[in-house]
């Protein structure tokens, strides 16, 4: 009997080798078009499923009392918005930007001068009372009997904290005025509880969490400030989420070189690290050194092999991950980030031919 993605995700989060690999690579909306073209993909099929990629079925709590429809006008005077503009969740405003999916982000908070300027802001978008978790047993459920992994969003910490605050105004929070930042912090760390509790309970198979807190050549803040503000409050999140459900998996990105803080990730009970970037890290490194102790989800080059490689150039970096990195199970093969629309076909078909080669 064949094996579901369940089961081959149980086996590679164990690092137990089996007849078969979870894959997968996801794509900017102008990519993902000409992909769904070239492929001849259904209109009625995920690309994930045509090519028979890892495709977990997220489930998460629902909203059931719907958010006001606030006027976020007071905190972008002087702005010209145009029409093409959107507000996102907590009213932080995206205009479209020069090219493809690029936005041009701007904070509501990014003015913001005391404590109270923070506590007057409407944060009802965070309220955990707001959301229902009822129907995820039977949702997690349903999706085990059809052989399917689930995953449980929780959160981010840094990286929503900035898009509120604005990038400059977060990072100087975080060095002259903490009790601002932590008052972002906190109402973060309620919400991210509440979903990975909610997860946990549920039976979902891992739970998925992280932040972009490194450059190409090292973490952006001291490992002090990220102890503080960010692992500390992880390190409790997933103890909890632990507790109720000892089974479960933690999954953790960061892009960027983070190879400063994978002991203490390790530590703090992160079992899945994406996506290793291979601009930055060594993941041949990574694997010699944590074994069996991280599975690794990643590891293909966006900014190199995908975009700029021949497809041989694919194939060999395909290969080498697989041989090395899962040769006893522990490893994902995918991009290190979503792919953009300069990558060319023939490398995203190297890629799929190498890893179905495997299976």
């Amino acid at each position: 009997m064949s094996l579901t993605q369940r089961d081959l995700f149980r086996a590679t989060v164990e690092h137990r080798k089996e007849d078969g690999i979870l894959f997968y690579a996801d794509f900017t909306d102008d990519l993902k078009a000409r992909v769904r073209s070239h492929f001849n993909i259904p209109e009625d099929m995920g690309h994930r499923e045509f090519f028979g990629m890892f495709a977990p079925r997220g489930v998460g709590p629902k909203r059931i009392v719907p958010l006001p429809k606030h006027d976020y006008s007071a905190y972008y005077e002087g702005i010209d918005i145009p029409r093409s503009a959107r507000f996102h969740e907590g009213g932080v405003l995206h205009i479209p930007g020069s090219m493809y999916h690029f936005t041009h982000l701007v904070s509501p908070l990014r003015n913001a001068e005391t404590l109270g300027d923070l506590e007057n802001f409407p944060w009802d978008f965070l309220d955990p009372s707001c959301l229902d978790t009822s129907h995820m047993e039977a949702a997690v459920r349903q999706a085990h009997e059809e052989g399917l992994a689930v995953e449980g969003w929780v959160g981010q910490f840094y990286e929503s904290a900035w898009q509120y605050r604005g990038y400059e105004e977060m990072l100087m929070d975080m060095r002259s005025e903490p009790d601002m930042a932590d008052f972002i912090f906190n109402k973060l760390f309620e919400m991210n509880m509440f979903r990975a509790a909610a997860a946990a309970k549920a039976g979902v198979d891992y739970i998925k969490s992280g932040d972009d807190v490194a450059n190409q050549n090292s973490m952006m803040f001291s490992l002090d400030m990220w102890r503080y503000y960010q692992k500390d409050r992880w390190a409790k999140i997933y103890a909890e989420a632990k507790r109720i459900n000892p089974n479960i998996k933690v999954w953790y990105h960061s892009d960027g070189n983070i190879s400063a803080i994978l002991d203490e990730l390790v530590e703090i009970g992160v079992d899945i690290v994406n996506p290793i970037q291979p601009e930055c890290m060594d993941p041949f490194e990574v694997k010699k050194r944590y074994g069996n102790l991280i599975t690794i989800d990643g590891a293909i080059g966006t900014q190199t092999v995908m975009p700029f490689g021949a497809p041989g150039d694919v194939r060999r970096a395909v290969a080498e991950a697989i041989d090395v990195l899962g040769a006893n199970g522990g490893y994902i093969p995918a991009p290190s980030h979503i792919l953009e629309p300069e990558v060319p076909m023939a490398n995203i078909e190297a890629f799929i031919e190498t890893v179905r080669a495997y299976c």
